[in-house]
């Protein structure tokens, strides 16, 4: 007698509980449902990335399905010294770099005030006040250098160790730690300037 089939049996539920590393190597062998799968892990934080070096989301949208058809087509390049996720977010970074670097950004407006949250717990102008320091800070973001801008959002943002980041962008823990600091002292400078 054969024992009936669990629900979480099936090849969509084998799948979804491989590796990172075990999906690659799938999808590598033709198994296009384990790149999909790669993308639904991973596309939220590519998303995230993106539209923090763009800060408009149709771009950003573009940026990182861009990032994927990229990914797709090095995916057997991909050798595994690091993890995934790392040589996914070097693509990223380097898409928007490329990205930025081909066109100017225009000023970002600022939100309408409609738009803000609820501030009845706030002082009158509190919440315009908040919205115009966040468009400064996004405006100061963009002015910065572009490994500094990359170190910045991976290391604040998405909360990346130095190490991952000097994996992600080629480059040593020291030069990461330098652009850090470096792109701190920058955004206090801008902001610092800002009315």
């Amino acid at each position: 007698m054969v024992p009936a089939a669990r629900p979480d049996s099936t090849p969509e539920a084998s799948l979804a509980a491989l590796t990172d590393a075990e999906l690659v190597a799938r999808a590598v062998e033709g198994e296009s449902r384990a790149f999909d799968l790669l993308v639904e892990r991973h596309r939220r934080a590519v998303y995230q990335m993106c539209y923090r070096f763009v800060h408009h989301h149709e771009d950003a949208s573009d940026l990182a399905q861009d990032v994927f058809v990229r990914a797709w087509r090095g995916l057997a390049r991909f050798k595994g010294q690091a993890a995934f996720t790392t040589w996914l977010y070097r693509i990223a970074v380097n898409a928007c770099l490329n990205y930025q670097s081909g066109r100017a950004l225009p000023d970002e407006p600022l939100e309408a005030p409609d738009r803000l949250e609820d501030t009845q717990a706030e002082r009158p102008g509190a919440g315009l006040r908040r919205a115009e320091r966040a468009a400064a800070v996004r405006r100061a973001i963009r002015a910065l250098p572009n490994r500094q801008r990359a170190t910045l959002v991976l290391r604040l943002y998405h909360e990346l160790s130095h190490q991952e980041i000097a994996d992600i962008l080629g480059s040593s823990v020291g030069t990461v730690k330098a652009n850090f600091f470096h792109a701190l002292g920058t955004m206090r400078k801008i902001l610092g300037s800002e009315p």
